[in-house]
């Protein structure tokens, strides 16, 4: 098969737990380009937490916010924030069990509680700078996605309560909060009809549990080595660990370098 565009998770596929690129998946990424084939991210992150990344690989297309926020080449090609009343329903609800927010527009985030630790330990998490605060930033601009600070046993208070919400864990304290018609896929979709490609010339690597409808959707969907157990029955290969040459071996194993 003949693929045109690589698609990459990043934290936990092209950076490790310190929050670095191995040196074997940079050169992966740079011969894959050679070859002109399409690169582009595919994350949970919002655009500004990782545009570093994004420099230092020489990557401008991006499926951001798990799917709310497309961008090819520096050009937006599909966005979907939030409703406004969605937003108000889950802060309201929220102040019940003292749970804070953060509230995250494509360029910028505001937490709704000054500094809360479970806040500041997911950024230290991602070797982030932990975000301001800001309680009402949700009524003033568009947002692509929230993130929800609760424990995995009171997941289930938003769960039933909101349908029109999609909930998806990326740290033991914290969800990632976006509507609920939104996925990696969805995203994907709307850059392959960009490029009007179809699936099936598509390859996506990824490890979390926002990459499960992607890894099924794509043409060839690649689990990481270290990928959650319950993403790579969703894949069509696991490659190596990240921190092993995963890229580099399921990128050779497809022969696309």
């Amino acid at each position: 098969m003949s693929y045109k565009i690589v698609f990459f998770d990043i934290d936990g596929t092209l950076v490790n737990k310190d929050s670095t690129i191995p040196l074997d998946t940079k050169e992966a990424i740079r011969k894959l380009k050679e070859r002109n084939i399409e690169v582009s991210f595919a994350t949970g992150r919002a655009p500004f937490h990782f545009r570093h990344i994004a420099e230092e690989l020489g990557i401008d297309s991006f499926v951001s916010f798990n799917g709310s926020y497309v961008v090819y080449k520096g050009k937006v090609i599909f966005e979907k924030p939030i409703h406004p009343a969605s937003l108000e329903q889950l802060e309201q609800y929220s102040h019940r069990f003292n749970h804070p927010i953060v509230y995250l527009s494509h360029k910028e985030c505001y937490a709704n509680k000054k500094q809360h630790p479970h806040v500041v330990e997911s950024f230290q998490f991602l070797k982030l700078e932990s975000p301001g605060f800001q309680p009402y930033y949700w009524k003033y601009t568009s947002i692509y996605q929230a993130l929800l600070y609760c424990q995995e046993h009171e997941e289930i208070h938003y769960l039933e309560k909101f349908n029109d919400l999609s909930f998806i864990r990326w740290h033991p304290l914290s969800m990632d909060v976006l509507p609920s018609d939104l996925s990696k896929a969805k995203g994907i979709a709307a850059m392959l009809q960009h490029l009007k490609l179809s699936p099936d010339d598509a390859v996506a690597f990824g490890d979390g549990l926002n990459d499960k409808e992607m890894l099924s959707y794509v043409g060839m969907g690649i689990a990481m080595g270290n990928a959650h157990e319950e993403v790579k029955p969703f894949a069509d290969f696991t490659t190596k660990h990240v921190n092993d040459g995963g890229i580099r071996y399921g990128l050779e194993y497809l022969e696309l370098i």
